[in-house]
């Protein structure tokens, strides 16, 4: 225990010190780092290819289908983290900007303007890729940052992080503003949630129900939350049936193991006749587990009856809940009770519908007409995320650059005193 304490302590010393260099980089020296990082990880491509080959040998049998999907690399999604960075070094630097600026009538100028938030510790499981992108996006915000990957990609996140320091030690940046904890030893995760609150601002989970809930109730520094995503699509009486079967598909089996992806479909009442059947039978052919309430499980004798917990759950599998919903007021009631505040999404042509739905929803993203797998910045245009926040206080939906930066007030005065 003493070892993992002293480890935690020295990563967090190096990361303070590291964070006072980055929050004062030129955004060339940013970028130069991020596309450094890029072409190493693209040169480092079977090394990185091998390292996640051992940690899914390690694994063994014991991950579920949807946690193995997020766990294996393979030459697109490698390349997929090297455009990731090389985006991030694109995207527009914060760290400096004016958010807004006035005069006072006594002649002192006041500015708003954005700065780091210091030093992040981000806490994840399975997805290696995380690494990469959490790291070049705390780069780019001029934040020094200590990972602590999940054991069954601990080998795969040690070989992209080797890359990220080669592109920080080529831009003559700290290597230790990005930082891997490598030890598997779960103590290292009680450190840095309880006894290094002198190091880390703030505090980024990213995985299961249990991590999130350990992480908000044992932190010690503010948390940026990223809660399971129990997301909706919700098929209206006046929606188009053709434009339904396209977005249920997509939003339930584009990626199963996504935090957008559709965990429970909601349908009115007034187009089940025409839409229910179709929809369900639809998802089954293509492979998904439907689970239904009494009038759903009547549309397909393969339909399995629901019960009160499948509307809760976030299943990350080839499973979707069905229940059919009275009106647009019902639906809304539905996701109010059983929803996460993550993305829920409504199908209708009719607009004033539409408007209500994106009003009165109150999840991080709520979204007309498009598949709930649209809720990834990448997709919002803001290049690489850490994940998406379901908090309300500091960044709610994906949490990109900007999100990663607070801001401090400039005072210029020219003797001015307060009566």
């Amino acid at each position: 225990m003493n070892n993992v304490a002293d480890l935690m302590q020295g990563i967090g010393r190096a990361a303070r010190l590291a964070a006072k260099q980055l929050a004062f980089a030129s955004s060339e020296q940013k970028n130069r780092a991020l596309l450094a990082a890029a072409s190493v990880l693209r040169d480092s491509r079977a090394d990185v290819l091998t390292a996640n080959d051992a940690d899914i040998r390690e694994s063994g049998e014991g991950l579920s289908a949807a946690l193995r999907d997020r766990l294996r690399l393979d030459d697109a999604r490698v390349e997929a983290m090297a455009r990731g960075l090389a985006e991030i070094a694109a995207a527009r630097d914060p760290i400096g900007a004016r958010l807004a600026e006035w005069s006072r009538p006594n002649g002192m100028r006041i500015q708003r303007v954005c700065v780091p938030l210091g030093v992040i510790g981000i806490i994840y499981e399975s997805r290696p890729n995380v690494t990469a992108d959490a790291g070049g996006l705390c780069l780019k915000s001029g934040n020094a940052v200590i990972l602590r990957a999940g054991s069954e990609s601990l080998r795969s996140s040690a070989a992209i992080h080797h890359c990220l320091q080669q592109g920080l030690v080529a831009a003559g940046l700290p290597p230790a503003g990005i930082q891997l904890v490598p030890t598997p030893d779960r103590a290292a995760v009680g450190h840095m949630l309880s006894d290094m609150a002198d190091s880390i601002d703030v505090i980024v989970p990213r995985g299961g129900k249990s991590l999130i809930s350990r992480v908000q109730k044992e932190a010690r520094v503010p948390v940026i939350g990223h809660l399971e995503g129990v997301c909706h699509v919700y098929v209206h009486r006046d929606a188009d049936l053709s434009m339904s079967k396209r977005i249920v598909l997509n939003a339930k089996m584009r990626r199963t193991g996504v935090c957008g992806s559709a965990e429970t479909l909601l349908i009115d009442r007034a187009c089940a006749p025409t839409h229910l059947a179709p929809l369900v039978q639809s998802l089954l052919a293509a492979g998904c587990e439907v689970r239904g309430d009494e009038i759903s499980a009547r549309a397909d004798a393969r339909v399995k009856p629901a019960n009160e917990q499948d509307w809760y759950k976030e299943y990350l599998d080839a499973i979707i809940a069905v229940r059919v919903v009275d009106d647009l007021d019902a639906a809304i009631a539905h996701i109010g009770q059983y929803g996460s505040q993550h993305t829920d999404c409504i199908i209708t042509e009719d607009a004033a519908s539409a408007e209500r739905f994106l009003s009165q929803v109150d999840s991080a993203i709520v979204l007309h007409n498009a598949s709930t797998q649209f809720a990834d910045g990448a997709e919002f245009g803001m290049g690489a995320e850490i994940g998406i926040s379901t908090d309300k206080f500091h960044a709610r939906g994906p949490v990109g650059v900007e999100q990663l930066t607070s801001y401090k007030y400039l005072v210029r005065g020219a003797g001015q005193i307060r009566d």
